[in-house]
């Protein structure tokens, strides 16, 4: 794979060439050596493609697994018990299930990674939520999330979201104070 480009969310190229320069080039690398061509592998039975050979997210996530967790690069789970204190009074509510969590793709030495092909809302939730709770409970201070360009997610099933769609948003979303320094990585096979 390779990377096709870059988008420094709350100056996250330069907290990251400052802070974390070992654990990027460590990314950097894992990027150029999954292969993506063995990843296409997924048989579409969408009505706008039948038939057609497109990239499986799995197989792909396999690959940076595959190249991350020997560099101890590990995935991160946080239990979650949701409050029940906000209820009506006599609302009956379905008991919640156990064992709820969040988790991150990847973590290691504070630094966040989530590798997204999926639908728009997750990479939006990715950097502007889930990256804020983790360094709210002390697991990170600042992300990285690699997302496909338009060309490469076309080439996957229908509404896999991309990189310059993602830019285009944060730019004009722009700055919270509760955001976190994130490097948006493009990537194509």
């Amino acid at each position: 794979m390779k990377i096709a480009g870059e988008f420094s969310f709350n100056k996250g190229a330069t907290y990251l060439a400052k802070y974390h320069q070992a654990l990027l080039d460590e990314v950097n690398e894992a990027i150029a050596r999954v292969d993506a061509a063995p990843c296409k592998t997924k048989r579409s039975r969408e009505k706008t493609m039948p038939g057609k050979v497109l990239y499986s997210p799995a197989a792909l996530n396999r690959c940076f697994k595959a190249e991350l967790h020997p560099k101890a690069w590990a995935n991160c789970k946080v239990p979650c018990e949701y409050p029940t204190g906000f209820y009506k009074p006599g609302y009956k509510a379905t008991p919640l299930s156990k064992g709820a969590f969040r988790d991150m793709d990847f973590v290691k030495n504070k630094l966040g990674l989530e590798i997204q092909f999926g639908k728009y809302a997750f990479m939006v939730y990715n950097v502007c939520a889930k990256m804020t709770i983790f360094h709210k409970l002390g697991h990170i201070n600042a992300g990285i999330e690699i997302v496909p360009i338009k060309r490469f997610a076309d080439q996957m099933s229908t509404g896999v979201s991309y990189f310059e769609q993602f830019v285009w948003d944060l730019q004009h979303r722009g700055v919270s104070d509760i955001d976190i320094p994130v490097l948006i990585i493009g990537i194509d096979a």
